[in-house]
C-alpha cells in the first residue's frame, strides 16, 4: 500500500539526522504512522491503534500523548481524533494535507499579483505557504511573517529581504502571535498582504483564535492592499472570532470548487472575486 500525497506533511514528525536503527527513531516513526492512520479515520479507538501497530494500551497513551501536544491529534474516554471542531484549530500538520490542489491553484494565482520590490505580509496560512515556489521569481522583495515554517522556507532565496516577526511562539501552528508580535506588525507599513481564515460565514471571515484573529487583522491594518485566499471548504464551516467582512478585502482569490452562486453573490456586493483552478491530474 503506498502513501497518498495528502500525507507527506505528517513526514516533517520524523528526524532526517537519527539513526534509522535507534530507539528513538523507530518511535518517532511509529508515531508518524500512528498520525497518518487516524488522520486517515478521522476518529479511531486506542485499542484498535494497540492492535494495528503491535504496541502496549501504555505505549499507545505515550505516543498519542505526544502527538496530542502537537496539536495533531486529541484524546477522550479510549477515543483518539483528527478531526478539528468548529472552535478548535487542528494543525499545521493536518491542515495541510487538506485542499492541496485547490490551496496550490489559490497560492500561484496569488503569487501573480506581487511585483517586484513590493514589501508583503504573508500570514501563518498553509494556503499563503504555498505561495513559496513562485516567490524566487518576484524578487527583489520584502518578505513579513510570523510562521516559521515560511521564515525557514524563504531564507535562502537570493535578493529577498526577510523580516521575522517575534512575539509569543505557538506549537500548534508553527508560529508567532500575541502582543509582541502584533505591535511589530504595527510599525511596519507593506504593499501587501496575503491571509487565508478558518470560516466564512454570513460575509464574514472567521477563526477559532483570538489571538490569530488579532494578528492577522495587524497585517490587514498595515498593509495597503489585502488579498484573502480561500477554498471553496471556507465556506461551508464555522468559527467564533470575527475578523473583517469580505468587502474590506481588496481581492478574494477562490477555487472552482466554490458554488457559482456564492461567487455572484460576492461579486453582487462589488467584492473582487478571482478563480483560480487546479491543474486536474488522469
Amino acid at each position: 500500500m503506498t502513501d497518498s500525497p495528502d500525507q507527506a506533511p505528517i513526514e516533517r514528525l520524523v528526524t532526517d539526522d537519527l539513526p534509522s536503527d535507534s530507539r528513538q527513531a523507530r518511535q518517532i516513526a511509529r508515531r508518524q504512522m500512528i498520525a497518518e492512520a487516524v488522520m486517515a479515520e478521522g476518529t479511531m479507538r486506542i485499542e484498535d491503534l494497540t492492535e494495528r501497530f503491535g504496541i502496549s494500551l501504555m505505549t499507545a497513551h505515550r505516543d498519542l500523548d505526544d502527538l496530542a501536544s502537537r496539536g495533531l491529534l486529541r484524546k477522550t474516554r479510549g477515543i483518539v481524533s483528527a478531526a478539528p471542531t468548529s472552535l478548535i484549530e487542528a494543525s499545521d500538520a493536518y491542515r495541510d494535507t487538506r485542499q492541496a490542489a485547490e490551496k496550490s491553484a489559490i497560492a500561484a494565482a496569488a503569487a501573480r499579483i506581487i511585483e517586484p520590490g513590493q514589501a508583503v505580509f504573508f500570514d501563518d496560512s498553509t494556503t499563503v505557504f504555498r505561495m513559496v515556489p513562485h516567490l524566487a521569481a518576484k524578487v527583489p522583495l520584502t518578505a513579513i511573517t510570523n510562521s516559521i515554517a515560511l521564515m525557514n522556507a524563504l531564507k535562502d532565496i537570493r535578493d529577498l529581504t526577510l523580516l521575522g516577526l517575534g512575539g509569543q511562539f505557538h506549537h500548534w501552528c508553527n508560529a508567532f502571535m500575541g502582543p509582541g508580535t502584533t505591535a511589530e506588525i504595527r510599525r511596519l507599513r507593506a504593499d501587501l498582504v496575503f491571509l487565508s481564515m478558518s470560516a466564512i460565514t454570513d460575509g464574514m471571515v472567521f477563526h477559532q483564535s483570538p489571538d490569530m484573529v488579532e494578528t492577522k487583522r495587524a497585517m490587514f491594518d498595515s498593509a495597503a492592499k489585502r488579498v484573502l485566499l480561500a477554498d471553496h471548504t471556507k465556506f461551508e464551516r464555522r468559527a467564533l472570532h470575527a475578523m473583517e467582512p469580505l468587502e474590506k478585502f481588496d481581492l478574494v482569490i477562490v477555487d472552482d470548487g466554490t458554488p457559482p452562486a456564492l461567487i455572484e453573490q460576492m461579486k453582487s456586493r462589488d467584492i473582487d472575486v478571482m478563480l483560480a483552478s487546479p491543474e486536474r491530474t488522469g
